[in-house]
């Protein structure tokens, strides 16, 4: 069987492709390595998608999303990781489970993940008072006391965001100096609300129902303090989930997926939307923007190659 279009990863971004090939009326394969919604889903409420003003949860508008795209006549398979993907003559073949599949057009929309410490608590409390995206969450932290940890542009930028809403800001950084732009470092050595701790990492994250309390350990004394702390943001990186195509497509140097304007890849009839591409901004509404784009480009591919 030839698809013609393999949509490879269920998130935002892969969801939203589905809905409009569906609706297109193009037979659509969507694989996921795991169950559809992606790191959205594990959002607990997102408030800043457009048309719900009290917030949706990220479990139920990922449903929903599913949803749609099986009602317009997506197939979807669950717990389905590809392993490759490779070109034979027009054809694209994707492999998975120990399988084949052939297709016309691939979208990429396999997502990234973000780096984890792999400390004590932090898988625990990941989604209750542990986040790694402040623009996503920081709204709940009104008043409260976080800790930001990472010392990059990002690590930076979020700790500014969170000024809005919480009562005080830590960031902690495993060496003595930012390695931020100086702007960036100018403007949260002058914020009142951002203090630092330096030469230091986070070593364990506690609480009951959610965070209350986190061990820094010094790298230079070698000496634990303890902070009552109501939320932790983590930004010491994120990786796309690109191992697959690495040796087929153009990467950039963190592995992001490169794309034209139409959101094709270095490869004619592959095209790639939401985290894993190169871009900006990860949000769900980025996503979902870039997996109708990805979805009718493909279309129009279709279209010209007939």
């Amino acid at each position: 069987m030839v698809y013609e279009i393999i949509i490879i990863g269920g998130g935002p971004a892969g969801l939203t492709a589905a809905i409009y090939a569906g609706r297109a009326r193009l037979k659509t394969l969507l694989l996921e390595k795991g169950l559809p919604g992606g790191r959205a889903a594990t959002t607990e409420i997102i408030e800043n998608y457009s048309g719900f003003p009290s917030g949706i949860g990220g479990p139920e508008l990922m449903q929903r999303m599913e949803e749609q795209a099986r009602n317009f006549g997506a197939e979807i398979k669950t717990l389905c990781e590809v392993s490759s993907v490779t070109l034979k003559e027009d054809y694209k073949i994707v492999a998975a489970n120990n399988q084949e599949y052939s297709a016309k057009t691939i979208i990429l929309a396999s997502g990234a993940q973000a780096t984890r410490l792999n400390i004590p608590g932090e898988k625990e409390f990941t989604g209750r008072g542990i986040s790694y995206c402040a623009t996503c969450d920081g709204a709940f932290f009104k008043d409260k006391k976080v800790l930001v940890v990472g010392g990059g542009d990002a690590a930076v930028e979020e700790a500014l965001f969170l000024t809005r809403f919480a009562k005080s800001v830590t960031i902690v950084h495993r060496r003595d100096t930012l390695r931020a732009a100086k702007i960036l470092e100018e403007r949260v050595r002058k914020n009142p609300k951002i203090n630092f701790v330096w030469n230091s990492e986070l070593a364990k994250i506690s609480g009951d129902s959610s965070v209350k309390e986190v061990i820094l350990y010094n790298k230079l004394n070698n000496k634990e303090i303890s902070l009552e702390i109501d939320g932790v943001f983590i930004y010491i990186g994120s990786k796309p989930n690109t191992d697959f195509v690495k040796d087929l497509i153009n990467l950039d140097s963190k592995s992001y997926i490169l794309t034209d304007e139409k959101l094709q890849t270095s490869i004619e009839g592959i095209f790639a939307a939401g985290d894993v591409r190169h871009n900006k901004l990860k949000q769900v509404a980025v996503a979902v923007g870039e997996g109708s784009i990805a979805a009718i480009s493909a279309q129009k591919f279709l279209e010209e190659h007939l």
